[in-house]
C-alpha cells in the first residue's frame, strides 16, 4: 500500500524538466513583475502593489528561482530540523510544487550558536530547505518595495551596495574643511533579537499571515523547542530585510528636524552638518558639536529605537572627534593635520594576520603549491576589499608579515639543510623580483610559477559610488546599472577593453552554467578551438574546475 514509486520514467521526466527551465525567461519574467511593483509603489497605488505581490510569489519562474537560489548558495550543505537537503533534480522539482501558501506551516529554526570577534556567542537560527525556499519566494515581492522606501544612505544587505559605498560616503561627508568634527558611532545591541514583532507585522509591507508564522515559528537547541517573541531569526534569508525596513526611517527623521531653507534661494536646502550613514545595525551621524549629538540627536534615536523593542550597546556607541579617529566597517577614518585618511583598521589588519598565520601554522607538512593555493584566495579577498583606500603601505607591510611567516615554515621543513639551501628550494627569482615563494613547473621546455600573490601588486584604486537614489528594481535605473557593471567588469580585467568585449560576446553569461559573470565572481579566459578557430571565451572558476573533474572521470 505504502510502496514508495521508483519508476525511471518519472524520474528522468522530471530532471529533464529541471535542467530544461529556461531560467532567463524566469529572471526576464521576475524581473518584469518587480518593475511594475516599483513603479506602483512610487504611485502609492498600495493595493496593486499587493496585487502584483500575489502574483509573483504564485508565479512558476518565482517559484523555480527560489528554490535555485536555496540549492546553489554556500548553505546548500546545511540542513534543518528536518535534516532534508535537496540534490536531485527530482527533488528541485518537487520543491517548485511545494511552495504553496495554502497550509503551509513553517518547521522551528534549530539554533547553533558561532563566535563573535569579542568572544561572545551569536545565535544562528537555520530554516529548512522548504521554509528557506519560501523566504526566498516572498522576498522576491517585498524587495522591491523595500528598495523604494529605503534611506538613501543605508548600505547594508541592499542589492548592488556594498560596504565601499558607505565607506566613500563617510568621505564625502568628513573630508572637507569645513565638514562636521564630531561623530556618534551607534551600534545597536541584538539588533536582530530584539525587534519588536507587533512592529513589523503593522509595518512591513508584505503578506501578514507569512510573516507572523516566520516570526513565532519558534527554535530548537539541545532538542527541547523554545518560542519566539521578539526579533528576527538571524540566518534566515529573509531577515535582513526586515532588519532594513524596521531601522529605515531614521535618516528622514533626522532630515526632518534639522532641514535648514536658504533664504536667498528658498527652492534648496542644508543640513547643519547632521548626515547619517549605516550598513545594517551599525551606523554613524556626524554633527558640529558634541552636545548637539549628546542633548539632541542621541535622544532623537534612542525614542527611534525604543519604538522598535531595540536600544543602543553602550559597550560599542561612543562619541568622537575626527582627528581621533574611529573605526568603521574595518577601516580606520581620521583627520591628519586637516586632512582625511581612510586606512585599514588595527584590529582588521591583526585578524588578517592571524588567520594567515592559522593557515601557514597548521599546514606544516602538505606540499608548498598546496600551501599557496590555500593563502591566495585569502589574501585576494582581503586585498580587494582595502584596495580603495590609503592602503599602500598596509599592503607592503602585510607583505612582509608573510615572507617572515612562510620563511620560518621554510626552515622547519629542513631542519638539516642550511639556510640558503632551503632559500634556493622555496623562493625563485620571478620576473626579477627575488625572495618570491614560488613553485616551478617546466611544460614543453618553458618554465612557469606558481607564487603566492603580494598584496603591493594590486594597484589603489578609488572606488565609483554607486548614486543614493538608485534603485536596481526600478526600469528608469537599468540603463545606469548596466554602464555600472560594465565599468566594474573593467576593472576586474585589469582595463583590458578585448575581455568586455567577449564578455559582452557572450551576453554576459557563463557558456557553461548560463548564469552572469560577475566582478564578484571569480573568473578566468579559456580557449576552445571551433572550425579550426582558437576562441576566447569567459567562465567562472568553479565550472573550470567542474570541468575539469568530469574529463577525468571521463577518462
Amino acid at each position: 500500500m505504502n510502496e514508495t514509486k521508483t519508476s525511471c520514467a518519472s524520474t528522468n521526466k522530471k530532471q529533464s524538466i529541471w535542467e530544461n527551465i529556461d531560467w532567463n525567461k524566469c529572471e526576464a519574467e521576475v524581473r518584469k513583475l518587480q518593475a511594475r511593483i516599483v513603479k506602483a509603489q512610487k504611485e502609492g497605488k498600495h493595493g496593486k502593489v499587493k496585487s502584483l505581490q500575489w502574483l509573483l510569489t504564485h508565479s512558476f519562474s518565482a517559484k523555480a528561482l527560489a528554490v535555485k537560489r536555496v540549492t546553489s548558495n554556500k548553505g546548500k550543505n546545511t540542513s534543518g530540523v528536518d535534516k532534508v537537503l535537496w540534490h536531485s533534480p527530482n527533488a528541485k522539482v518537487n520543491a517548485i510544487k511545494e511552495l504553496r501558501r495554502r497550509g503551509y506551516n513553517p518547521q522551528p529554526l534549530k539554533r547553533v550558536n558561532i563566535k563573535k570577534s569579542n568572544g561572545k556567542l551569536r545565535p544562528l537560527g537555520i530554516p529548512t530547505m522548504k521554509d528557506r525556499a519560501m523566504q526566498a519566494l516572498y522576498l522576491m515581492a517585498l524587495d522591491p518595495v523595500a528598495e523604494t522606501i529605503a534611506d538613501n544612505h543605508s548600505y547594508g544587505f541592499r542589492k548592488e551596495r556594498s560596504t565601499g559605498d558607505a565607506i566613500h560616503q563617510c568621505f564625502i561627508n568628513l573630508s572637507k574643511e569645513s565638514s562636521p568634527q564630531w561623530v556618534l558611532e551607534g551600534d545597536i545591541k541584538g539588533c536582530f533579537d530584539h525587534i519588536s514583532h507587533d512592529w513589523l507585522l503593522n509595518n512591513v509591507p508584505m503578506d501578514k499571515t507569512m510573516l507572523q508564522k516566520w516570526l513565532k515559528c519558534g527554535f530548537v537547541f539541545n532538542n527541547e523547542l523554545f518560542p519566539t517573541e521578539e526579533g528576527t531569526p538571524q540566518g534566515g534569508i529573509i531577515s535582513p530585510t526586515l532588519a532594513n525596513i524596521a531601522l529605515d526611517g531614521l535618516q528622514t527623521m533626522l532630515e526632518s528636524k534639522f532641514k535648514r531653507v536658504d533664504l536667498y534661494s528658498p527652492k534648496r536646502s542644508y543640513y547643519p552638518k547632521v548626515h547619517l550613514i549605516r550598513y545594517a545595525d551599525d551606523f554613524i551621524i556626524t554633527s558640529r558639536s558634541k552636545e548637539m549629538l549628546e542633548e539632541e540627536i542621541m535622544p532623537m534615536v534612542k525614542t527611534f529605537l525604543q519604538e522598535r523593542g531595540l536600544t543602543l550597546s553602550d559597550e560599542k556607541t561612543k562619541i568622537t572627534h575626527i582627528d581621533n579617529g574611529f573605526d568603521f566597517l574595518g577601516f580606520n577614518i581620521r583627520k591628519y593635520k586637516g586632512v582625511l585618511l581612510i586606512k585599514p583598521s588595527k584590529k582588521g589588519q591583526k585578524k588578517f594576520l592571524e588567520k594567515a598565520k592559522d593557515i601557514i601554522n597548521g599546514h606544516k607538512s602538505i606540499p608548498q603549491e598546496s600551501l599557496i593555493r590555500l593563502l591566495n584566495p585569502v589574501i585576494t579577498g582581503w586585498v580587494n576589499y582595502y584596495k580603495h583606500c590609503v592602503s599602500a603601505e598596509v599592503f607592503q607591510r602585510m607583505d612582509f608579515e608573510i615572507y617572515r611567516k612562510l620563511m620560518k615554515w621554510s626552515l622547519r621543513r629542513h631542519p638539516a639543510k642550511g639556510k640558503h639551501w632551503v632559500v634556493n628550494k622555496y623562493f625563485h627569482n620571478v620576473r626579477g623580483r627575488s625572495w618570491t615563494f614560488a613553485v616551478k613547473h617546466q611544460e614543453n621546455g618553458n618554465t612557469t610559477y606558481h607564487t603566492v600573490k603580494r598584496l603591493a601588486d594590486t594597484k589603489v584604486t578609488r572606488y565609483a559610488k554607486l548614486k543614493c537614489d538608485a534603485n536596481p528594481y526600478d526600469a528608469e535605473w537599468r540603463e545606469y546599472f548596466d554602464k555600472r557593471e560594465t565599468h566594474q567588469m573593467l576593472l576586474s580585467a585589469n582595463g583590458k577593453n578585448t575581455i568586455v568585449r567577449i564578455w559582452e560576446r557572450q551576453n554576459r553569461r557563463c557558456p557553461i552554467c548560463r548564469e552572469l559573470i560577475r566582478k564578484s565572481t571569480p573568473w578566468s579566459i579559456t580557449e576552445k578551438v571551433v572550425n579550426g578557430k582558437t576562441v576566447k571565451y569567459l567562465i567562472h572558476d568553479d565550472c573550470r574546475k567542474w570541468r575539469i573533474k568530469s574529463n577525468k572521470k571521463g577518462r
